[in-house]
C-alpha cells in the first residue's frame, strides 16, 4: 500500500539530521520533495524513490486531507 504524503505533513526520517533533529515538514511534493528540518530550517530537495525509503512515519498530518 502506498502512502500518501500532503504539504505540511511532518515526518520522523530514519537518519537524524547533522544539527541532531529527524523531524521534517514536507514544503513540496512532485518527483522530488522538498523538506524543511524543525532543528535548524535547512531546505533540501529530495527524489521521491529516497524520501519514501528514508521516512520512518508521519509524526502529523496536514489539514488539507479531503476527509472520506
Amino acid at each position: 500500500m502506498q502512502v500518501k504524503y500532503n504539504v505540511g505533513d511532518v515526518v520522523q526520517m530514519k537518519k537524524a539530521h547533522p544539527c541532531g533533529e529527524n523531524r521534517w515538514e514536507v514544503m513540496r511534493i512532485g518527483v522530488d520533495f522538498r523538506i524543511k528540518c524543525l532543528g535548524c530550517g535547512r531546505q533540501v530537495w529530495v527524489p521521491r524513490r529516497d524520501f519514501v525509503k528514508k521516512v520512518k512515519k508521519i509524526l502529523s498530518q496536514s489539514g488539507s486531507e479531503e476527509s472520506k
